[in-house]
């Protein structure tokens, strides 16, 4: 089976569609899929939940979604850095699921686990717990969170094999391979591909039972969210 596709563009046709939920990998700007971002800001798909620890910024990332209104729904642990996030949420203009870090990351990976839903201690007498069922294991109140199973998972990694071994970079890992397993559909953004067998299997970080697609973007943007310097002397 070949995964690879000659673009994002490329990649994305077929299995994008309007009112899907996706999930993209990330963690602020580190380990972003910035251009299967930018082929599904091109796609013209719309009312779209998207599922992903933050929203990028604005103009990059995610922001750029946001922008061309083409999120209806963000589930999300962050939103602190942009301003268009939190103009369409307090005009009402965008929904928002609020859910914790851990939390976040434990319903990708249950997802991808085929576990449908767990008990936490997080949230518990919160906001996050309205609605939702309550039990007590060991005198201890719990809340049950459903897993999340997106359409699609846009996923960024540092190197593929052809058959969709990946290997991560450092912290570009993070939310990378929880999303990767959930996604019904996984399409990767790869700076390096190499042929089946070249990877060591015991640095494997996720192995390709879980891709569907790889797209080539060997020179990614890699913006820093915030830099700061020292002052001259």
């Amino acid at each position: 089976m070949n995964k690879l596709f000659a673009s994002a563009q490329a990649a994305l046709d077929g299995i994008v569609k309007d009112g899907q939920l996706l999930a993209v990998g990330g963690f602020g700007l580190c380990g972003i899929p910035e251009a299967l971002i930018a082929a599904l800001r091109d796609s013209g798909a719309k009312g779209l939940t998207v599922v992903s620890n933050n929203a990028g910024v604005d103009g990059f990332g995610l922001g750029q979604l946001l922008e061309t209104r083409q999120i209806r729904k963000m589930i999300s642990s962050y939103v602190g850095e942009n301003k268009e996030f939190e103009r369409q949420y307090l005009a009402n203009e965008l929904e928002l699921e609020f859910t914790p870090q851990g939390t976040l990351a434990e319903k990708l990976r249950a997802g991808g686990a085929g576990i449908p839903a767990f008990f936490t201690r997080t949230g518990v007498g919160t906001l996050v717990a309205e609605g939702k069922e309550l039990r007590e294991f060991d005198g201890h109140q719990y809340v049950m969170e459903r897993a999340l199973n997106p359409d699609v998972a846009l996923v960024k990694a540092h190197i593929a094999d052809k058959s969709g071994n990946l290997i991560f970079r450092r912290t570009a890992r993070n939310f990378n391979p929880a999303c990767a397993m959930a996604g019904q559909v996984t399409v990767v953004e790869v700076e390096q591909i190499v042929e089946v067998g070249e990877l060591d299997p015991d640095s494997i970080h996720l192995p390709g039972i879980y891709v569907h697609r790889i797209v080539h973007n060997p020179n990614p943007e890699k913006r820093i969210e915030k830099r700061t310097i020292r002052p001259a002397a």
